[in-house]
Formats: structure tokens, C-alpha cells, sequence
């Protein structure tokens, strides 16, 4: 076996790992961030909160309203009752629900308002927890997905880790030693096939005589990118 086919054996292995390791990593980090749930958690907890205030708001003007009719009423029955004489004092007391009567439209508009306003946070309370639902059951889902997803990958690495240790048993430590450096340096494409006489890696054209070198057991180099070659 030539020292080129060793090596493209060993590469073609190494980006198989290389596709299922950052698949992995990705599934990973999907797994591992839940930035989207924690932003529908925090959208709902808002929501929730405007919901609850804006009920308090409501039911606190609710029974101002209802004291103050209650005392309107007892006014009025002061006045009709026929208890008070002094006609200062009638006088006062009519002024009195007068006051009375403004503030309780006041508060009552005010109450209106105030149920408009608890309607629509209830709304939007109601929506943020379906959107929260709707996303942690997605999540859910895809998750399960991915884990399944991720299993399969595992058993792929681990069977293309036992097909790398066989690739490796022809090749020598100085080749394998030139192959991780051109690795690390190519982006992880250390040996480029020569196709239609050009690299397929950087499409330069290959001579005959680099070709003929490719096959044999010495190295090869591509003269512009630098790979080692492989030919047929």
C-alpha cells in the first residue's frame, strides 16, 4: 500500500469523525441552552404580574365605589330621616352628596377603565402562558428528537474510531506526525484526491510526473495548497 492511499483511507475517516463530532457539539449546545424557554418564562412572569396588579387596581376601586355608594346612601337617609332639624346642618349634608355623588362618577369611570385594563392583561396573561406551552412542548419534542439523533452519532464515532486504529496500524509515526500538522493547518483536510489531473482540493493542475509520485510510496505535495496527494 502506498503511503498516500494509507493516508487517504485515514482522511476520509478523520472527516467522517470530524461531521459527527461537530454534529454532536451542536446538538449539545441545543440541548444545553434554553435562552427561548427562559425568555417565554419571563415573558409569561411579566405578563402574569401586570395581570395580578391590574386585578388588585380593579377590585381596590371596586369596593371604594361600593363604600362610597353605601355611604351616599346613609347620607341620604340622614337627610330624608328627618333626625336633623338645623337647616345648616341640612344644608351641609346635601353639599355633602353632592361631593359625594361627583367622586363616585369619578371612581366609577376610573372603574371602567380599570376593568378595560384588567381584560386586556388577562388576555395577554392568557396568550404568554399558551406561548410558553406551545414552546416547552416544542423543546420537548425536539430534544427527544436530537437525544435519539445523538445516540445514532455516538455509535458512528465509536465505529469510525475503530476503523481509524486500523487505518493507522501501515502508517509510520514521521507520516502520521506530517499528516496531523497539514490537519491542523488545512482545516482538517490534510490529502487531497487528484481528480481530471488537478487537486480536488485546491484545483490546481497536477503534472504527470506528481501524479506518478502520488502513487508511489513517497509523499506528495500539491505545489499551491500544500496537501499531500492522492492518485489512483
Amino acid at each position: 500500500m502506498s503511503a498516500s492511499l494509507g493516508l487517504f483511507r485515514l482522511q476520509q475517516i478523520d472527516s467522517q469523525l470530524d461531521r459527527v463530532k461537530t454534529r454532536l457539539s451542536a446538538i449539545q449546545k441545543t440541548l444545553e441552552d434554553n435562552k427561548e424557554l427562559k425568555s417565554a418564562q419571563e415573558r409569561f412572569k411579566q405578563a402574569e404580574a401586570q395581570n395580578r396588579e391590574s386585578a388588585l387596581t380593579l377590585k381596590n376601586l371596586a369596593a371604594e365605589v361600593e363604600a362610597l355608594r353605601v355611604k351616599i346612601e346613609q347620607s341620604n337617609a340622614s337627610l330624608y330621616g328627618g333626625a336633623i332639624k338645623n337647616p345648616k346642618e341640612l344644608q351641609d349634608l346635601e353639599k355633602e352628596i353632592v361631593s359625594l355623588k361627583k367622586r363616585q362618577g369619578e371612581l366609577e369611570e376610573r372603574e371602567l377603565e380599570a376593568l378595560a385594563d384588567a381584560e386586556e392583561r388577562e388576555a395577554q396573561a392568557q396568550s404568554a402562558q399558551s406561548e410558553l406551552n406551545s414552546v416547552r412542548a416544542r423543546l420537548e419534542n425536539e430534544h427527544q428528537d436530537l437525544s435519539v439523533e445523538r445516540n445514532g452519532l455516538l455509535e458512528q464515532s465509536e465505529r469510525f474510531a475503530q476503523e481509524r486504529k486500523a487505518a493507522l496500524a501501515p502508517v509510520s509515526a514521521d507520516t502520521l506526525f506530517a499528516y496531523d500538522e497539514l490537519r491542523k493547518q488545512k482545516r482538517g483536510v490534510a490529502v487531497a484526491q487528484v481528480e481530471d489531473d488537478a487537486c480536488a482540493a485546491c484545483g490546481s493542475a497536477i503534472n504527470a510526473a506528481l501524479q506518478q509520485n502520488a502513487r508511489a510510496q513517497k509523499l506528495t505535495y500539491c505545489p499551491s495548497c500544500g496537501r499531500i496527494l492522492f492518485a489512483n
